[in-house]
Order: structure tokens, then sequence, then C-alpha cells
């Protein structure tokens, strides 16, 4: 992962000052790295327990700070929610009937969503996941 960044609007201030938690990682300074990965043929896409306890152990193991879940059920399926993070958040919205989720996981800091990955195909034995990576905030290239 790429190192952590003093606070922006300050480049000089002092290492125990506050830092944004910007990155430099292969050349550009950006917020995080936002993963949209999208899982078909999924298990377990509407057990509201199965889905809290694998993201806040993607969480765990990608080395962010879980703040706060909240999760809504739809009538008769599907459920969203959002996982907030120190570092960014972690939301899904599922269609067990197509067994179909959609996530977002965005992560700054020294964090690494990439980890997140095998935790969630263990957890939910998807037939394909997809994919597709975002850098957020780039202000150097």
């Amino acid at each position: 992962m790429g190192k952590i960044l003093q606070n922006m609007a300050d480049p000089e201030a002092p290492d125990q000052d506050r830092l944004d938690y910007f990155v430099e990682k292969d050349g550009l300074v950006f917020a995080g790295t936002h993963l949209i990965v999208d899982i078909w043929g999924g298990e377990g896409l509407n057990d509201p327990d199965l889905i809290e306890a694998t993201l806040k152990e993607c969480a765990e193991v990608s080395g962010a700070t879980v703040l706060h879940f909240h999760m809504h059920a739809f009538d008769p399926d599907g459920l969203s929610g959002v996982l907030v993070l120190a570092e960014s958040h972690i939301s899904f919205h599922s269609w067990p009937e197509r067994k179909y989720m959609a996530l977002d996981i965005f992560m700054c800091g020294k964090t690494d969503p990439y980890k997140a990955l095998p935790v969630l195909k263990e957890a939910f034995h998807p037939d394909s996941l997809q994919l597709n990576e975002l850098k957020r905030g780039i202000i150097s290239d």
C-alpha cells in the first residue's frame, strides 16, 4: 500500500497533526480505492446475519476500523445496507431472487480493500465476481 500523506491543506504541518488519509501510490496522490463488486449466483444474499458478519470481516482483514452498521430489509426479499468505516464505507444492495449483490468498497489510508474479495467469495460462493476499481479524489498524476 502507498504512504499516507499529511493534511493536504497544510503540507508543512508536523507529523503529529491530523492526517487526511490521502494515499500516494504508483505515482498518484488520491483519496482512496473504490472497488465496485458484482456478485452473481451467490448464496445467502438475503441472510442479514451472514451479510453483517461478512462485511465486518471484510473491514477487519482490510485493516479498516468499523464505526457503524445499518441494514434495511425489503418485502418480500432483498437487503440494503452500509458499514461505515473510519476509512470510508462498504455498502451493498442484494437481489436474492436474481442471485445478485452489488457492493461498493471504498477505503482510504493504510487499508487494502482487495483483501475483502476472498472473504466475499468464501461467504457467498458466487458463480462469478465482477470487479472494477476507481481511484477516488486524484489530485496529481
